[in-house]
């Protein structure tokens, strides 16, 4: 089955993002990015996961972050997509990596946000916190709790009305505690750090050092440990500092694919 997906910007666009979410697998994360991707020139492609959102379905045993990368290839193929500029959050990020491993010619470049390379305890006790809420008292305390480990507090106070919709649409369109589960059992099996070395592609390495789910210092090594990185640090903006302060970010992004697209030469 083909993964849902939508292109936007212009068709004719000599480059494409493809931007691969977190956990939570929807292609409607990426709302502050898309336009500003687009007016700047860039074809864009977004989709919703295997498993979640407009890409329902059961998640065959022993699904992995290879197979979502593999997932990736099927989508970059539907949209007649021979390579893209990947921009991955937290899970999203992995995503990245494995295709840069399996496929390199597939990627011209990464963009990981919050993201890493190996396990860590931290992210593993928050897991674990978040999986006996889903296994105790269901879809709806698991979801309730989700913003706690996506946003600063000050912001979640600040847009409380905005916090309430997305949990509430979350509730609404949940994957699954099976489907989630699987996701998480993924995500937590992801190890690549022994190989960041064999990933040519260059590299913005994006984090918020008051993420509350992934320690920054986990986006540091995968800057140390990536040949061709740049580390982009922001003291404030949390999980998903790409919701909370887009303006900064998109500017960030904006700027490394336009140093990289300049300094790719022009095939003859």
């Amino acid at each position: 089955m083909t993964l849902y997906h939508e292109v936007h910007g212009p068709s004719d666009a000599a480059e494409t993002v493809l931007l691969s979410s977190g956990l939570g697998g929807s292609a409607a994360f990426w709302k502050p990015q898309i336009p500003a991707l687009a007016a700047a020139g860039y074809r864009v492609v977004a989709y919703d996961q295997r498993g979640t959102g407009r890409s329902p379905g059961a998640l065959p045993a022993g699904y992995s972050i290879a197979h979502m990368a593999t997932d990736v290839a099927e989508v970059l193929d539907a949209t007649g997509t021979a390579r893209c500029h990947l921009v991955g959050h937290a899970l999203g990020g992995l995503v990245g990596l494995q295709l840069a491993l399996d496929a390199p010619q597939r990627v011209a470049s990464l963009v990981l946000v919050n993201a890493w390379s190996r396990p860590n305890p931290h992210s593993a006790r928050c897991f674990d916190a978040r999986l006996a809420l889903l296994g105790a008292l269901g879809p709806r305390a698991y979801v309730e709790a989700q913003p706690i480990f996506l946003y600063p507090a000050a912001w979640c106070a600040a847009n409380a009305e905005t916090v309430q919709a997305e949990v509430d649409h979350a509730f609404a369109h949940f994957p699954g505690e099976a489907a989630m589960r699987t996701r998480i059992a993924a995500l937590r099996a992801f190890d690549v750090d022994a190989r960041l070395s064999d990933i040519s592609a260059p590299t913005l390495v994006m984090a918020a050092m008051d993420d509350t789910l992934v320690p920054w210092t986990m986006s540091r090594r995968l800057a140390e440990g990536l040949p061709r990185a740049t580390l982009d640090l922001v003291p404030h903006g949390g999980h998903a500092h790409s919701v909370t302060a887009p303006g900064p970010f998109n500017d960030c992004v904006l700027a490394f694919l336009a140093r990289t697209v300049a300094a790719t030469p022009v095939a003859a």
